[in-house]
């Protein structure tokens, strides 16, 4: 098999990443635009397109990055000491970098201002519970998923985020990434900034969580330790 080099590992993340904030943020301007002030509608406007996006993403770039398009993600996979610490890294820089710009090719395709910064409040503990339990899910559904059926883990995350916007009374960012791209845009999907950093310690607290959590249910004898831990 192919060897995937890293330079195109950071682009998967970088692309995947970038494509999914241009769906979160654009389908909620549109979602929003034509749901005539009906939060409920514009809500399942801007969640069918996140779950959709998702299979397409993962179906496409998981066999060249993983397709994580999440530090939360990548932090759980280094706690199962599945990738490196450099590696998790430039995945990291490489998700917010894509995640930031597209917001901004989802501002630029609905004429709205480039550069912008959300005025939504999302604060208090249920929000943060909401996180904690989004990240956790969204963790678990992966490792379950690629311990017993991993050609399913595509359809298993787009469908469980899909439901999780509905069940978490955040709306299950349920990624750092795109926590820090959605402060940036004061449209249906924003967060204020000063709410994004207790979301994102929850959403880490929530993947490592599941990490240990899952690593006990599933592999009984321990986690599975791979080379790609000294990357």
């Amino acid at each position: 098999m192919e060897e995937v080099t890293l330079s195109r590992r950071l682009a998967a993340e970088f692309a995947g990443t970038a494509l999914l904030l241009s769906t979160v943020v654009g389908a909620g301007i549109m979602a929003e635009t034509l749901a005539s002030g009906n939060v409920a509608i514009a809500l399942l406007g801007n969640t069918i397109p996140t779950g959709a996006i998702l299979v397409v993403l993962i179906t496409c770039l998981g066999p060249v990055s993983g397709a994580h398009f999440n530090p939360a993600v990548t932090l759980a996979f280094m706690v199962r000491r599945e990738i490196g610490f450099p590696k998790a890294f430039y995945y990291l820089i490489a998700q917010i970098a894509g995640g930031i710009l597209g917001t901004v090719l989802a501002h630029a395709m609905f004429e709205q201002s480039i550069w912008q910064v959300s005025t939504h409040i999302r604060s208090g503990s249920a929000q943060y519970l909401s996180e904690f339990v989004a990240t956790f899910g969204l963790v678990g559904t992966i490792f379950a998923t690629l311990r017993w059926r991993p050609d399913g883990v595509a359809w298993m995350v787009g469908l469980y985020i899909t439901a999780a916007y509905w069940f978490t009374a955040s709306t299950s960012f349920a990624n750092p990434a795109v926590t820090i791209a959605r402060a940036l845009t004061d449209t249906f999907s924003g967060i204020r900034p000063g709410d994004a950093p207790a979301f994102m310690v929850a959403q880490c607290a929530g993947a490592v969580v599941a990490a240990l959590a899952l690593g006990w249910l599933l592999h009984p004898k321990g986690y599975p330790h791979s080379a790609a831990a000294n990357e």
